[in-house]
C-alpha cells in the first residue's frame, strides 16, 4: 500500500474543474483514516485568473495556465483532466507517459479513434487511470440498482430516463466547444453519457439500442472575444456567428441484457431546467424513481404495501443506502444529498485504487469510457439511417 503523501493537480477550473478541486479537498474526511494524505498542489486553466480563483478558493498552492506544468512537475502524482473532450487525449497520455494517475471526465474524448488510444494507453499505463461517471457514486441511484440486483422489484422490464439541462437554451449563449463536433457528441456526449451510464449501472449492459433521433434547435451561435464563463450571453449585433454542428436534443431506446428495455431523452435545450434528471425501473414486483431534484430521496411501490394501501412512497436516504452512512459528517435520513458528494465518493474509490487497497467499487476504466463512446456511437448511426437498430452486444 501506498502511504506517502500523494500531491494533486487539477487541469481546468471551470465548474466541474471546480468541483473536482473541492472533492480532493474533501476526500480525507470521508470513510476510513489509513489511506494516503493528499496534498493540494496546483490547478491549471487557460485562462490564468479562473485558475487563480480555484486555488484560492479551494486551498491550493499554485495556478498555472498551461497543462504541460502539470505534467512536467515530478512532485504531482494525482490529476484530474476537467476540460473540452477534444484535449483529453493529448492531456491524458502526456501525464501517463509521466507517471501519474489519471482521472477524467467523461465522455473519454470527443472521437472514438482518440477513445480507442487512450483505452489502449491505459491498457500499457503503470499508473491509474479512469473516467468520471459520478451518478454510480450516487447513493440514492447505488441504492435502486441495490433493489434491482436483490430482485426486490422482480424481473425488470423498463427503464426510463430522462437528463434535460437548460444551458443551450438561449441562443445568445456564445460558440464553445460543447457545439463543435458530429451529432451524438452534443447533449448525447455531455449529458447523455452520464444517463447511459446510470441505466447500466442499475439494470446492467445494453445490447442494442434503436430509435435514435437528433435535432439542432439553435443552428448558430455568437462567437465570443476573450473568456466567457458558464451562462453568459452576447448582443449578437456585431459579432461572428458559427454554425452549430452537433446535437441540441437526443432520443432513443435500447434493450439490456436481461431483458428489459430503455427509453432515453436528453437534452441541452430543456427551457428553466438547469440540470433535471429522472429515472425510472419498473419489475414485475415494484417501481422505483428518483429525481436529481430531490436527490436525497427516491420513490418505491412495491409489494409490501398493503391491500389497497399501494402507491409511490418517499423512502430519504438514510445509512442503509450505500455510500452515505460514512460518505456523511451528519450521516441519517432527512440531512439529505447533492451531487457534489459523489465527486468526493469518486475521488476517494480513486485514491482507494492508487493505494492498492480494496473498499468502494473500483471507478469505471477508460476502457469503460471507450465502450460507452461506441454506444453513443451506435445511437449516432441509427438516428442517421432513421431509427434503425444497432447491436452493441459485442461490447460487453
Amino acid at each position: 500500500m501506498t502511504t506517502k503523501t500523494l500531491s494533486v493537480a487539477v487541469i481546468g477550473a471551470g465548474m466541474a474543474g471546480t468541483t473536482h478541486a473541492n472533492a480532493w479537498r474533501q476526500v480525507g474526511t470521508v470513510y476510513d483514516l489509513g489511506l494516503p494524505k493528499i496534498r493540494l498542489a496546483t490547478i491549471a486553466d487557460a485562462y490564468l485568473p479562473f485558475a487563480e480563483d480555484a486555488a484560492e478558493r479551494y486551498g491550493y498552492e499554485k495556478a498555472v495556465e498551461d497543462w504541460r506544468d502539470v505534467a512536467d512537475d515530478s512532485n504531482i502524482d494525482i490529476v484530474s483532466i476537467v476540460v473540452g473532450n477534444a484535449l483529453h487525449r493529448e492531456i491524458a497520455e502526456a501525464m501517463i507517459r509521466a507517471g501519474k494517475h489519471v482521472l477524467c471526465e467523461k465522455p473519454l474524448a470527443d472521437t472514438l479513434e482518440n477513445a480507442k488510444a487512450m483505452a489502449e494507453a491505459e491498457a500499457q499505463a503503470g499508473v491509474v487511470t479512469s473516467v468520471g461517471f459520478t451518478y454510480r457514486r450516487n447513493a440514492a441511484v447505488a441504492e435502486i440498482a441495490k433493489l434491482v440486483a436483490e430482485g426486490h422489484l422482480g424481473e425488470i422490464n423498463h427503464f426510463e430516463g430522462r437528463y434535460w439541462c437548460d444551458y443551450g437554451v438561449d441562443p445568445n449563449t456564445p460558440m464553445a466547444w460543447r457545439y463543435r463536433g458530429p451529432m451524438g457528441s452534443g447533449a448525447l456526449g455531455d449529458v447523455g453519457s452520464h444517463l447511459i451510464d446510470t441505466a447500466e449501472t442499475i439494470c446492467g449492459p445494453l445490447v442494442s439500442v434503436a430509435g435514435g433521433a437528433m435535432t439542432t434547435a439553435i443552428k448558430e451561435r455568437p462567437v465570443a472575444k476573450g473568456h466567457v464563463t458558464r451562462g453568459t450571453t452576447l448582443d449578437t449585433s456585431e459579432l461572428e456567428m458559427e454554425a452549430v454542428t452537433n446535437d441540441d436534443v437526443a432520443t432513443f431506446t435500447g434493450h439490456f441484457a436481461n431483458g428489459a428495455v430503455g427509453t432515453f431523452s436528453v437534452s441541452r435545450v430543456a427551457w428553466n431546467m438547469p440540470n433535471a434528471m429522472m429515472i425510472d425501473v419498473l419489475g414485475t414486483k415494484g417501481r422505483a424513481s428518483w429525481d436529481l431534484a430531490r436527490c436525497g430521496e427516491i420513490k418505491v411501490d412495491d409489494t409490501n404495501s398493503p391491500a389497497g394501501l399501494g402507491g409511490a412512497r418517499q423512502v430519504l436516504v438514510n445509512p442503509d443506502f450505500p455510500y452515505f452512512a460514512r460518505g456523511s459528517s451528519m450521516a441519517f435520513g432527512g440531512v439529505g444529498l447533492t451531487q457534489i458528494e459523489q465527486f468526493t465518493y469518486q475521488a476517494y474509490a480513486f485514491l482507494q485504487q492508487v493505494a492498492g487497497v480494496e473498499g468502494l467499487p473500483p471507478c469505471a476504466s477508460f476502457a469503460d469510457g471507450y465502450r460507452e463512446m461506441q454506444i453513443m456511437d451506435a445511437i449516432s448511426r441509427s438516428a442517421a439511417a432513421n431509427g434503425a437498430a444497432v447491436d452493441v452486444s459485442h461490447l460487453n
